[in-house]
């Protein structure tokens, strides 16, 4: 095993896989006689961990080394899979190298661990490859890669030979795509400076926009927005603001459920990672696919200065913002900066010309194409939400008289007007009647 993965030319990374590595690098040794047999079982059984852990972190079933392999291949970004994201498979020489290297992974697909079992007395590598897991509710977005490196891995497992590895891994490329953005839903930044990465987010809400009563008039807008930007047409960065609760965030959330099949990925970033942005977008603006830089809660006192960062990144500075990168933000305000009287007037003994300062405040608003009001419902829009909620759940089919009476009480003692306070009070209802 470990002569073989020193082969890999294009795919050399995959040989550093911790893994991989780990269990090549035991037998290595082991069949050189470094170390005994009691050695290396203890290697092998951490190496056997780890893959237990990823095992159950995605799902994998049936031959979790086999599966192991086909998570490698998804996950590993070459120029050479990078390509094949984008245009699929092209003909040209380093299909040659590539295929050499296909050649060598399903070797290790098939690998026979039944001789060293046989001298370590051990049965680990049995149990793998016939794996069967325990049922359980693996994290929405953990199951959707599980799902996809077990397509991927039954490709491999139907393969003939390197040739039939190139043409499941590239077509898996073109469907999918390659590493974290191919597998993954949602990302956060992690890191200062230019140092950063990108980290999936694995436990999201699952929300559709049909699960948001009322705002149809706001669902359509950003959703004729988020439509023409998958599809490659012109679009714009969208605030949504209005009072808190309305729904503003559920409704990004939403978007990205809605059109994720369509390759749209977000990433979510925080106001003190603003100065990070122009190094986030170099970073995704030549992948193939659509990404929102999603900001939550989006607010600026008079003293802060990150809004002059997102000014410049949304348009203003020399370099153009990539045609696959949008902004979406939700506020609670509609002008972002907090504003004061003496910002509307010239008459300041701190500053001249105090109004051309607001301008500048308000100019950020400006940069957002379409901003959507999400204002907060009015009482009978409130038992609306209240009993679209409600139907979702059978136990509290029939109450609706007691659900409508108890929910304006709720509202009076400090729910409020709000979808938030209809859920919560919903919440509440059924934790009674548990």
């Amino acid at each position: 095993m470990y002569s073989k993965i020193a082969r890999l030319i294009v795919y050399k990374e995959i040989a550093d896989a911790d893994i991989l590595n780990g269990i090549a690098e035991c037998i290595y040794v082991y069949e050189r006689g470094e170390i005994d047999n009691t050695q290396a079982v203890e290697w092998l059984y951490r190496q056997v961990h780890k893959l237990l852990d990823l095992a159950t972190a995605y799902g994998f079933d049936e031959n979790l080394w086999q599966a192991y392999l086909a998570y490698l291949l998804a996950m590993t970004e070459t120029p050479f899979s990078l390509l094949c994201e984008k245009n699929g498979a092209a003909d040209g020489s380093v299909n040659t190298l590539v295929k050499n290297d296909f050649a060598i992974i399903r070797d290790l697909f098939f690998y026979d661990f039944t001789e060293l079992e046989k001298k370590l007395d051990i049965t680990c590598f049995s149990v793998l490859t016939a794996y069967r897991s325990i049922p359980k509710k693996v994290q929405h977005f953990n199951k959707s890669v599980g799902d996809k490196v077990k397509e991927l891995q039954h490709a491999l497992a139907a393969s003939g030979d390197a040739d039939d590895v190139f043409d499941a891994v590239t077509g898996f490329y073109k469907k999918y795509g390659v590493g974290q953005f191919g597998l993954n839903k949602a990302f956060r930044l992690v890191g200062e400076g230019e140092d950063f990465s990108l980290q999936p987010i694995t436990n999201t809400e699952i929300v559709r926009l049909s699960d948001i009563i009322g705002y149809d008039l706001q669902k359509k807008t950003l959703v004729e927005n988020t439509k023409a930007f998958v599809e490659g047409r012109k679009a714009n960065n969208v605030l949504l603001y209005g009072d808190s609760g309305t729904g503003k965030s559920t409704s990004i959330k939403a978007i990205l459920n809605e059109f994720y099949d369509d390759g749209l990925r977000m990433i979510e970033i925080y106001k003190h990672q603003f100065h990070q942005l122009s190094a986030l977008i170099s970073k995704i603006k030549n992948r193939n696919y659509r990404f929102v830089i999603y900001m939550d809660d989006l607010s600026f006192e008079e003293f802060e200065i990150e809004y002059k960062y997102l000014k410049a990144v949304i348009e203003g500075g020399l370099e153009i913002r990539p045609e696959n990168i949008l902004i979406y933000a939700t506020s609670n305000r509609r002008h972002l900066i907090r504003e004061t009287w003496s910002d509307r007037s010239d008459m300041s003994k701190d500053e001249l010309h105090r109004s051309d300062t607001m301008q500048e405040k308000l100019s950020l608003v400006a940069r957002f194409g379409i901003t959507i009001n999400y204002s907060a419902p009015d009482k009978r829009e409130f038992e609306r939400i209240v009993k679209g909620i409600a139907a979702k759940y059978p136990e509290l089919d029939g109450k609706e008289e007691m659900l409508l009476a108890q929910a304006n009480i709720w509202e009076l003692r400090g729910g409020g007007l709000s979808g938030r306070s209809a859920q919560q009070f919903i919440h509440y209802i059924l934790g009674k009647e548990v």
